[in-house]
């Protein structure tokens, strides 16, 4: 048989702690190992059964005196040191509890253990989430948009009782109102009283006799409700809008829950989105590159003029600063950026490939000279 762990190691103190120490130590690992926190867990019950072993000794001032001066032979009622005064096992839960009901209402916050207070007291109705897809530009910009939300709504006919109208609603006899029935069950570590719903209420602690005949006695109706919402400008795939109170409703005058608005924003034709900036390509001709030209740019109010300069490369970006996506916090708009994109033509006439060629000559493309790049023989042969 293993030897028994020292009893301030059980309890994680030091011997100099003193009762508080103890108890609170106690307390707190009693808590964890519980076997009702721990249900089947042999390992939990066998760790559960030491810790009141060594509480019973060290809460009591001789059984520590005792353990102190011999160990565990001090306070073995086989031993040298037990007098009858040995330890007494822990189903009675000597250790600082008076009875069962004590250390379930610290388990649950002083509430015992499937208390109904929580059960049977007003509580808050569930939330729900709904999904809104909107266009790029709603979503830039913001937009005012009407949802339909299906939902449970108080009935009006008996003002959620669940009773028809002129009739009550009693109190549940058996178990009074709460809703729960207690029974006692014995266990190996003692006599354990469980709780568990009322069965002729169901858990409601109240008993309909005639149910209304609208909401069938469940005190609510399911409805299709409009509701109108302010979409803010620069929201983006993944913003999440709360509208408080706008969920399921409460329990037994508890609040509402709230509705969550869940944004999704259609991908735009021409601009991709980064933060608060947009971005776009724009085809241009070989000319256009060349010369240079006054082009019309996109934006998310209508076409913008831009001067491109002579001698544009194919994939320079260009900004237009405050034509982007405002942002939430600050409302500032960021920029677009376009990159343009020189089309080179597939399908010349023979006019257009003799001209090309001229124009070749004329820049010296076939003289072998590489030392000037393209466009600087191109701005060349214009001038």
């Amino acid at each position: 048989m293993a030897a028994k762990r020292d009893y301030y190691e059980v309890l994680g103190i030091s011997k100099t702690g003193d009762a508080d120490e103890i108890k609170k130590a106690y307390r707190k690992l009693a808590k964890q190992y519980h076997p009702d926190v721990n249900p089947g867990n042999k390992d939990a019950e066998a760790k559960f059964k030491e810790i009141n072993e060594a509480y019973e000794v060290l809460s009591d001032k001789d059984k520590k005196a005792k353990y102190d001066q011999f160990g565990h032979a001090g306070v073995d009622p086989n031993g040298f040191g037990g007098g009858g005064g040995g330890f007494s096992g822990f189903g009675g839960f000597d250790g600082g509890f008076s009875d069962l009901g004590d250390i379930f209402n610290m388990f649950f916050d002083g509430s015992g253990f499937g208390s109904s207070k929580k059960r049977n007291g007003p509580s808050k109705g569930a939330d729900l989430k709904y999904e809104l897809e909107i266009e790029f530009n709603d979503a830039a910009f913001g937009v005012k948009k009407e949802i339909h939300v299906n939902r449970n709504e108080t009935c009006e006919d008996c003002k959620g009782s669940g009773a028809k109208p002129g009739t009550e609603v009693t109190t549940c006899k058996k178990c009074g109102g709460t809703g729960e029935v207690k029974f006692a069950q014995n266990t190996v570590f003692g006599r354990v009283v469980n709780v568990k719903p009322c069965d002729d209420c169901h858990g409601e602690g109240k008993i309909i006799k005639t149910p209304c005949s609208k909401c069938l006695g469940r005190g609510s109706v399911r409805k299709s409700r409009k509701i109108t919402i302010d979409i803010p400008a620069g929201v983006e795939t993944g913003s999440v809008m709360p509208l408080r109170g706008e969920g399921e409703p409460g329990q037994k005058g508890g609040p509402n829950g709230d509705l969550y608005i869940y944004i999704r924003v259609r991908p735009h034709k021409i601009f991709k989105r980064e933060g608060t900036n947009i971005f776009c390509d724009i085809p241009i001709s070989f000319v256009q590159a060349a010369l240079g030209a006054e082009i019309l740019i996109p934006t998310l109010e209508g076409n913008e003029e831009f001067e491109i300069p002579e001698g544009t490369q194919t994939n320079s970006t260009f900004k237009i600063k405050g034509k982007g996506i405002p942002s939430l916090r600050s409302k500032v708009r960021g920029d677009l950026f376009f990159t343009v994109k020189v089309e080179v033509p597939k399908k010349l006439s023979d006019k257009q490939k003799e001209i090309l060629r001229s124009f070749a000559d004329a820049v010296g493309e076939n003289s072998g000279d590489n030392s000037k790049t393209f466009f600087d023989k191109v701005k060349g042969a214009f001038k």
